[in-house]
């Protein structure tokens, strides 16, 4: 167990009678339990190798090799996620890696689209596309889509799309109608959902602000592509993730427990652990080292940070203004490894309008440090900002 870690007691029954933080002087303020020291380093460890606090990354592509693969069904807020992970890049700099080619954008992993490194696309897929297929069974059965018709959609999709053509999804949706195939809704999406797990099919260029498909043969040339399994799966996820659990694994990979368990054992040897309620969190004790930070931080939707982590994740303050039962389609501000509050934000011209509600007595002490990272994110959208801060 490393040092960072191992003078921090294992700790078993006492999670369960964790308190959140408390709004103390403006400044969210941490329990002095042995539970709430443990929970508050892994925090810190996964800000740290996740590359949110210390040495950020290049290049948003170096972003998605870290993390294996990066959730971007809303496209801009995955921009962000990339973006602020790296050394001052703008969303135009994350756009043109995007529009060249060496990220790109599929449904991988999950029913859901992700950010893959062109070099890692064809063994991830390979690896969790029969998993994800087997999940999209009961939605094929539900639209008629049975095997004959998934084929011939990619077969149409591939013809459109061949000699580096581009093209929207309203384009193939045209393309598939004259073959009397799904070109709406569900049935479209789930077709060229296929499209992609079956490894035909990839994201091409932007087309202005609309997305393309590319053949994925043609995007991303075998020639370039890496190797691994899934024990190197895992492997890749708790050192861009860690410390994480098998079921953390489990929920990011849609692979089964056992396959999970099986894939650890594989690679535990190059890993190191800390227990936490019984459950062993595994991460790279080559990492690098956390520590603490008074930055604050404006998480995105959907965001690796936040999602992957089921269980033990970042606290909301008391009094904090997310309702509960309220659906939550907007980011969350971190400070001091704790959730103090909501930001959203509309682009209108030149400008950024931004509104930030925090909880009650985070204003008055932590305004600067939040207002330098809304003009961060402002800056990566080269937009002139316009901010509301409440709470």
């Amino acid at each position: 167990m490393s040092a960072a870690l191992a003078s921090v007691p294992d700790i078993v029954s006492e999670m369960d009678g964790f308190v959140r933080p408390e709004v103390v002087e403006g400044h969210p303020r941490w329990a002095a339990t042995g539970s709430a020291r443990i929970w508050r380093e892994v925090l810190r460890r996964r800000l740290a190798t996740q590359r949110l606090t210390g040495a950020e990354l290049p290049t948003a592509t170096d972003v998605v090799r870290l993390l294996g693969c990066v959730q971007s069904q809303e496209f801009a807020h995955g921009l962000w996620s990339l973006g602020m992970r790296t050394d001052g890049l703008t969303v135009a700099d994350v756009r043109a890696e995007f529009d060249r080619g060496s990220l790109l954008r599929t449904h991988i992993l999950r029913p859901t689209w992700h950010f893959v490194a062109a070099e890692d696309i064809r063994w991830i897929m390979q690896v969790t596309a029969p998993r994800v297929q087997k999940l999209n069974q009961t939605i094929y059965r539900q639209h008629g889509l049975d095997r004959a018709s998934l084929d011939l959609g990619a077969a149409v999709i591939s013809e459109e799309l061949r000699g580096g053509r581009y093209r929207t999804r309203a384009e193939l949706a045209r393309a598939l109608a004259e073959r009397g195939l799904a070109s709406e809704g569900i049935g479209l999406a789930y077709i060229v959902m296929n499209a992609e797990l079956d490894s035909v099919i990839c994201s091409g260029p932007m087309r202005g602000a609309q997305q393309t498909y590319a053949l994925l043969d043609e995007r991303a040339p075998r020639s370039a592509d890496a190797a691994g399994d899934i024990a190197e799966l895992a492997r890749r996820f708790f050192l861009g993730h860690g410390p994480a659990s098998i079921q953390d694994l489990a929920r990011w990979s849609s692979l089964t427990i056992s396959q999970c368990r099986d894939a650890v054992d594989a690679v535990k040897d190059g890993l190191d652990f800390v227990t936490v309620q019984g459950v062993e969190l595994w991460f790279d004790a080559e990492a690098a080292k956390p520590g603490p930070s008074s930055a604050a931080l404006l998480i995105p939707l959907y965001d690796e940070l936040t999602l992957s982590y089921p269980v033990i994740n970042f606290p909301q303050a008391t009094g904090h203004p997310h309702r509960p039962g309220e659906d939550l389609f907007v980011g969350c501000v971190i400070l001091a490894e704790t959730n103090v509050g909501l930001w959203r934000r509309t682009l209108q011209g030149q400008k950024m309008i931004m509104e930030i509600t925090l909880t009650p007595g985070v204003v008055a002490t932590s305004r600067d440090a939040v207002e330098a990272a809304a003009a961060d994110l402002a800056a990566f959208v080269g937009k002139e900002l316009e901010l509301t801060i409440s709470g």
